[in-house]
């Protein structure tokens, strides 16, 4: 059954767009709200910055685990109690950050913390269940995205103002007043979409089997991966290449660091409008050409001129304009491969393209330890695309001879 009419704070129907865009927007705050003081972090906690650092790195690997678990549990007990148990565990553990006095126990928290990843994932499995077909759920898709593309874009922000007034502590505080917050708007507003018909057929090996066998999820995954890799790779480096590089503050840190997010929105609202129009692999090209553009002129400008925070962070936005373009596509794909099974699908995508990210993430901060330039994260950043890039034709190669 799909409900024909969404009407807020009434589990009857679908979770208005509203609460999809709360879902996925909150986990993305989590993700970069702290960004502008990890270097401040890292001084309390007596530690260096690349130690301080793997409260993203680990943290990505976690909400990647967390993708492979909830994907499959959602595809047999429903969308709603996966995303209210997460959103519960994610005010917890945002609790146990702020009150954390040792680095060992805030990266335990900071761990749990990753459990809201699962919005992520339940926003546009959600999104596909109630969705004609592949072109209009990555239409939905980027819609949602424009909604909570605007979070990464202020959370920097945020995160930097309140460390001025109150101390980067509080920064947790928010997150779990925000998280409570989400959880009432949850229980009262997210209807269960998933059709649970002939589910005994979905959960058959032989329908797994041709799941991880299907050309398109992998070409799909590894294409989502690779570009949202950029983006990784930059959440990693990009702190340090704001404080220790450009000697920003850390309001003025998350104000540039932010800068990808206006491309994101921008990207997001081309998906939206055009997706179903086009076909998702014209989306696709026209997103990683993007971001090759971007990284390629940013590493030749960066190499040619002395350091400026405005060129680097300002042709990041092609990043996230690319990204926009790439992400509600992509992940319509991976999600279209086997409707039964679009929970799975999903969550094995997001755990690639997470799993890939926290290794990139890793590389950049490591390779800009004690560099006095950006030059080491925009190779990586530009890396990454050329195998997305490589990664699109192996898939659009096979689609076509089919």
């Amino acid at each position: 059954m799909k409900y024909q009419k969404v009407v807020f704070l009434d589990r009857r129907s679908p979770p208005h767009m509203l609460t999809l865009v709360l879902i996925s927007g909150v986990g993305a705050l989590s993700m970069s709200v702290f960004l502008p003081v990890i270097a401040e972090m890292s001084k309390y906690f007596n530690t260096s910055y690349t130690l301080m650092q793997l409260s993203i790195s680990l943290y990505l690997v976690y909400t990647a685990f967390i993708q492979l678990i909830v994907g499959p549990i959602s595809d047999r007990l429903g969308r709603r109690v996966v995303t209210i148990i997460s959103v519960s565990i994610f005010v917890v553990a945002s609790l146990g950050c702020y009150l954390s006095v040792s680095l060992e126990s805030f990266l335990f928290f900071r761990l749990l913390q990753g459990t809201i990843a699962a919005g992520f994932l339940m926003s546009r499995t959600v999104i596909r269940d109630i969705a004609s077909d592949e072109h209009d759920s990555a239409s939905r898709i980027g819609y949602v995205a424009m909604g909570w593309a605007l979070i990464p874009l202020f959370a920097p922000v945020i995160g930097g103002v309140i460390d001025e007034f109150a101390g980067w502590p509080f920064i947790f505080i928010f997150m779990a007043l925000l998280g409570f917050a989400l959880l009432l708007i949850i229980f009262f507003d997210q209807g269960e979409t998933k059709r649970f018909k002939d589910s005994h057929t979905a959960f058959s090996l032989k329908a797994h089997v041709e799941l991880f066998k299907s050309r398109k999820f992998w070409g799909y995954s590894l294409t989502l991966a690779f570009s949202s890799g950029c983006f990784f790779a930059f959440l990693g480096g990009a702190p340090y290449v704001a404080s220790e590089v450009h000697g920003l503050s850390s309001i003025v840190s998350g104000i540039f660091i932010g800068f990808p997010a206006i491309g994101y929105f921008l990207g997001n609202y081309l998906s939206g409008t055009y997706s179903k129009e086009k076909r998702t692999s014209v989306m696709i090209l026209l997103g990683c050409s993007s971001i090759f553009f971007g990284m390629l002129l940013s590493l030749a400008v960066g190499l040619l001129t002395a350091p400026n925070p405005y060129v680097f962070f300002g042709l990041c936005v092609f990043v996230g304009l690319g990204c926009g373009l790439i992400v509600p596509n992509a992940s319509a794909g991976i999600l279209s491969v086997n409707l039964s099974l679009s929970g799975t699908a999903g969550g094995i995508g997001n755990a690639i393209m997470i799993g890939l990210g926290a290794v990139l993430a890793t590389i950049s901060s490591s390779l800009l330890e004690g560099s006095n330039t950006s030059i080491p994260l925009q190779l990586v950043m530009l890396i990454s695309i050329i195998v997305a890039f490589v990664s699109f034709y192996f898939l659009l190669s096979k689609t076509r001879s089919h």
